[in-house]
């Protein structure tokens, strides 16, 4: 059985995360990834842990189920071989910003010359619309520019980047979101389309879902945060022994937390009453269960949250997940065998298919590994 996206051909011209991301998931889900590189490759290649240079860690799960093939795309030659991919090509990504693809004459308008059906999308950091169509992007910059690392602040004391690559990978979701309906829509019409996909933007719609709060209306209703994602309390709670992660949200939870906990009396204040009370108050709120987290070890708690049916978790590390008894019995972690790199650990696609299931077809490529097959 093949992929959803079986039969659609991508030519992937991004590098780092985001883009590599977003082509991650059409070649998981069965589209032919046609990674386009320089000579000397996608700098993601030499980040990270590697047995072999060019081939480092983040750059293996980037770039499974991708081929290679190094094209100089400032010669005449090798814009020229590009094009001729292009002929046969169903999507055309790219992560550079649109005044390098103007100078290389491979916009929508240049390629919509070779392939009129061609979906043609360009992920970057600010839309071109706008004056910082020009400014370069990373991760970390969008990260403070959207608001992500103030909010983050608020719990912390200062401005502060989150751990994962958050905007990198969410822009790249949202960009395979896109992809997958153009390439519906030009099954209906008949018409490919040019897609933008700012990070800037993308960002911002993502994190203004909860932190626009009292400014969603005018005037406004208070702070911009969301009061219980910032509060400086919503973290793992110390136990006797460890840490846990909880969290007691709606009212039948914190009926039942009042019961397990032996903290009964705190049915009778006003500030647990309801959702609308809780979340005026929630740093005292979050502040009480953290002095009573302290009371018990973690697998005593544990165990009564899972009786109670209460939200709650170990506080793993990346390592602790290889042993997860769910994602064993699920069989997230795959160990495979690449050709060069020799035993590496590697994960499933997290989405299941009935009728057309993902699969890891080949390793992540060696730069040019695929010129003659694909030139040919």
């Amino acid at each position: 059985m093949k992929g959803p996206l079986d039969g659609i051909r991508v030519l992937d011209l991004t590098s780092v995360v985001m883009g590599p991301y977003c082509t991650l998931q059409l070649a998981d889900m069965g589209a032919d990834v046609i990674k386009v590189e320089s000579a000397t490759g996608d700098t993601t290649r030499y980040l990270g842990p590697s047995r072999n240079k060019g081939m480092g860690s983040i750059f293996l799960h980037l770039n499974r189920n991708k081929r290679s093939v190094v094209l100089d795309l400032k010669s005449d030659e090798g814009k020229g071989k590009l094009l001729e991919l292009v002929k046969t090509s169903d999507v055309f990504v790219h992560s550079m910003r649109p005044q390098s693809m103007e100078r290389l004459g491979l916009t929508y308008r240049n390629l919509v010359e070779v392939n009129d059906k061609i979906i043609y999308c360009g992920m970057y950091g600010f839309s071109k619309e706008g004056p910082y169509g020009e400014r370069p992007a990373y991760d970390d910059i969008i990260q403070g520019a959207a608001g992500v690392a103030a909010a983050q602040g608020q719990m912390t004391g200062s401005p502060q980047y989150l751990s994962s690559l958050m905007a990198d990978k969410t822009a790249g979701l949202i960009g395979v979101n896109a992809i997958v309906a153009a390439l519906f829509s030009r099954e209906r019409t008949g018409n490919g389309q040019e897609i933008e996909v700012p990070m800037f933007e993308t960002i911002i719609s993502y994190n203004m879902i909860e932190h626009m709060y009292g400014e969603t209306f005018t005037p406004a209703i208070g702070s911009s945060f969301y009061a219980r994602a910032t509060s400086p309390f919503r973290k793992p709670y110390k136990t006797k022994d460890g840490h846990i992660g909880v969290l007691i949200y709606n009212d039948k939870q914190w009926e039942a937390f009042f019961g397990v906990s032996g903290h009964e009396e705190l049915r009778n204040d006003t500030r647990f009453s309801d959702i609308s009370e809780r979340a005026a108050n929630i740093d005292f709120v979050y502040e009480t269960v953290e002095r009573i987290m302290m009371e018990r070890t973690t697998d005593e708690w544990l165990e009564i949250f899972e009786t109670a049916d209460i939200p709650c978790t170990r506080i793993n590390n990346p390592e602790d997940l290889f042993t997860d008894p769910h994602l064993r019995a699920t069989g997230f972690f795959k160990m495979v065998e690449h050709p060069t790199e020799g035993e590496i650990r590697t994960m499933k696609h997290p989405v299941n298919f009935s009728g057309t299931p993902v699969a890891i077809r080949s390793h992540a490529p060696r730069l040019g590994e695929h010129n003659t097959e694909i030139l040919r």
